[in-house]
């Protein structure tokens, strides 16, 4: 095969990534758009047992081992892929972009050290670039995992000095890659990534549960940043188009959740300087909450004109998405006006919610964004929260130093009713309390979600 042909090709699988990025922006061609991605993936992947470079020649070098990679990644990956829940997909999301970032830095590395001396400047510079984003990329997106897993505290991990500690490891890998840049070195290499592991880890830390969808995105930023990256240093096309792509979009993506929350995007990247450390909210007093049977709960909808439908995590826990779809279309039946509120970041990631109700059916139209939802709810009867916490906390409003302040939410608060559908009267995942939940106007529903709801349409049934 021609190098022409071979670029043709890569251009091909290029133009397919893009396509597939075109179809995910929408749930109804969501579907399409990740076959198209996984076409243009496999083409990228055959084309390349199909080429060799100058003065080389068919099979490929060590064609035993790239073969044995593959099969072990499809026995680990497809399974994984396929057996994963809806709830923990955000953690194979953070898993599955670390190993691509770490994948791009040793694939650099690997190839530093096949062109020895003979690689040019421009090479090693994006060589030392590819090492520390794709080192910081697998190490950060390691201590998401472990965060969103619930291996480690989901809280902000500040320690004495952190600032500094953090500043002087990234003051340290900036100097030893130019260090690479100047010697040419093996050794400065595997130091410089060393160093990245670590300033990866210590930029992570600090991080919130509140802010652990930003961080999801912009590492997956710097996964693509890393593989365009490693394209110039292999020489492919591909690789660049496709980094660039990933690299783009994720930008892209980490802006608007960004702004989602109230955040900013300098604030994200250079949070870990300026992390402070948060107190541990005390164990108060138990304070009166109004709790309520199904029996309650279905006489207040009955009598609604207008509910709104707020999902959150607790809805793919309990993987009652089936039955809320079936709860609304018993409501809509009876004349009622229902609509789902959608939190951007409602979930563990981007999209969670869309997708899970997808996953039921749930009409794309019945689905509502914050923005347009926020000004019906005054004259909303009653608001039926499913699993949701922090995307419906005031305190984002009117407690300025909490973790989630200045976080846009939904504001359920102005309905006439607000039921809480929970499991207790544990915080969300940003760890601190709801006054909404104290409110006369609130009403609990204690239990699994799915029995829950599953008890309420049956007692809106019987009415």
């Amino acid at each position: 095969m021609s190098r022409t042909v071979y670029d043709l090709i890569g251009l091909a699988a290029g133009v397919a990534f893009i396509l597939a990025l075109k179809g995910l922006s929408h749930p109804k061609t969501a579907r399409r758009g990740n076959l198209i991605g996984a076409f243009g993936a496999g083409l990228a992947t055959l084309v390349v047992f199909f080429y060799a470079n100058e003065g080389s020649s068919l099979p490929l070098n060590n064609l035993g081992w790239i073969l044995g990679a593959i099969a072990i990644g499809l026995i680990i990956g497809v399974p994984a892929a396929r057996k994963v829940q809806m709830t923990q997909m955000p953690q194979l999301v953070a898993l599955f972009n670390g190993v691509g970032g770490g994948a791009a830095a040793l694939v650099a590395i690997v190839e530093y050290l096949n062109l020895g001396d003979k690689a040019t400047t421009a090479v090693v510079i994006f060589t030392v670039f590819t090492v520390i984003v794709g080192c910081v990329s697998f190490s950060g997106s390691i201590i998401t995992f472990m965060k969103l897993q619930e291996l480690m505290t989901t809280r902000p991990v500040i320690f004495p000095a952190g600032r500094f500690i953090i500043a002087a490891t990234l003051v340290s890998v900036l100097g030893v890659g130019g260090w690479v840049v100047n010697s040419l070195g093996t050794t400065p290499l595997l130091i410089l990534a060393g160093l990245s592991l670590l300033f990866g880890v210590l930029f992570v830390l600090p991080v919130g549960g509140a802010d652990v969808p930003i961080v999801i995105s912009l590492l997956n930023a710097f996964t693509g940043l890393t593989v365009a990256a490693s394209g110039y240093v292999l020489d492919s096309t591909l690789l660049i188009i496709a980094g660039t792509l990933v690299g783009a979009s994720g930008t892209i993506l980490t802006r608007l959740m960004a702004e989602a929350m109230g955040r900013s995007l300098f604030g994200t990247l250079f949070g870990a300087f300026t992390a402070k450390p948060q107190d541990v909210a005390a164990a108060g007093e138990e304070r009166p909450v109004r709790s309520g049977s199904p029996d309650d709960v279905a006489i207040l909808l009955n009598y609604a004109r207008r509910v709104v439908i707020v999902p959150g995590f607790g809805l793919a826990v309990a993987q009652a998405q089936h039955t809320v779809r079936e709860l609304a279309d018993l409501m809509i039946s009876k004349g009622i006006d229902v609509a789902y509120g959608i939190h951007p970041v409602a979930g563990r990631m981007p999209g969670h919610m869309n997708v899970l109700l997808a996953e039921a059916n749930v009409p794309y139209e019945q689905l509502v964004e914050m923005e347009e939802i926020n000004p019906t709810f005054p004259q909303t009867d009653v608001v039926l929260v499913v699993g949701a916490n922090d995307v419906v906390n005031p305190a984002a409003k009117t407690t300025p130093g909490c973790p989630i302040y200045g976080m846009p939410i939904l504001d359920v608060a102005l309905a006439a009713n607000v039921i809480f559908l929970k499991r207790s009267m544990r915080p969300g995942f940003a760890g601190i309390e709801n006054e909404l939940l104290y409110e006369p106007k609130t009403t609990l529903l204690f239990g699994d979600a799915k029995d829950s709801l599953t008890k309420v349409v049956s007692a809106l049934k019987a009415l």
